[in-house]
C-alpha cells in the first residue's frame, strides 16, 4: 500500500460518489461476518461553520464544541471483529431531516435493518450510544435477535417485566 500516491486517493474520492451500498460493496470480502463479531452505530459531524448555501448544513449539537455549531451530521454503522482492531464502515447515512425529513433514528433503523436482511450480517452484538437507546430502537434490536450494548440517559425509566424497575434492582455480581 506504499506505492500508492496521494494524488491517486484523492483523484479516486473526486470520482466516486459513496453511497451506503457503493461502501458495503468496497468492504464486503474483508469482514469476518460471523456470530462472534459486532456492529457499531454512532454518528459524526462534518464541521461547515462558514457555509451558508450546502443543503445538508444544519445547526445540530456537536458533542466536541459542548454546543450548537453548523455541520453535516453522518450516522455510521461499521462492523469489526474487534480481534484485531478491524473496523469496517458498511453503511452510513447523512442526516438531513429538512430534505428527507428522517431522524437519525430512521436511519438507526434502516441500516440494521438493511446488514441483517439484505447484507446477511451473522454478527449478534450490536453496539451504540446513549442517542440511539429508544423504545423503538431497543424493541427492533430485539425482534432482530441481536443483543445490544448501550448507555441510557439518566432520564430513561426502564421496567423489567419480571422483577420491576432497573434502578431496584440488586445489583450483584451474577446478575451483572
Amino acid at each position: 500500500m506504499d506505492d500508492v500516491s496521494y494524488d491517486f486517493i484523492t483523484g479516486y474520492l473526486r470520482s466516486e460518489h459513496f453511497t451506503g451500498h457503493g461502501v458495503w460493496e468496497l468492504v464486503a470480502e474483508l469482514i469476518q461476518n460471523n456470530p462472534e463479531s459486532f456492529m457499531l452505530v454512532d454518528d459524526s459531524v462534518k464541521d461547515k461553520y462558514y457555509s451558508q448555501f450546502i443543503e445538508p448544513v444544519k445547526l445540530q449539537y456537536n458533542g466536541a464544541e459542548h454546543g450548537l455549531v453548523r455541520d453535516i451530521g453522518i450516522v455510521n454503522l461499521v462492523h469489526s471483529a474487534g480481534d484485531k482492531k478491524d473496523f469496517y464502515p458498511i453503511d452510513y447515512r447523512i442526516y438531513a431531516p429538512n430534505l428527507d425529513g428522517k431522524t437519525k433514528n430512521d436511519h438507526f433503523s434502516e441500516m440494521v435493518i438493511d446488514a441483517v436482511y439484505d447484507k446477511k450480517i451473522k454478527e449478534k452484538h450490536i453496539l451504540f450510544d446513549s442517542w440511539y437507546a429508544s423504545v423503538g430502537n431497543l424493541k427492533l434490536v430485539y425482534r432482530l435477535g441481536l443483543i445490544f450494548f448501550t448507555t441510557l440517559k439518566i432520564n430513561r425509566v426502564v421496567n423489567l417485566s419480571k422483577e420491576g424497575w432497573l434502578d431496584q434492582i440488586d445489583w450483584t455480581t451474577e446478575r451483572l
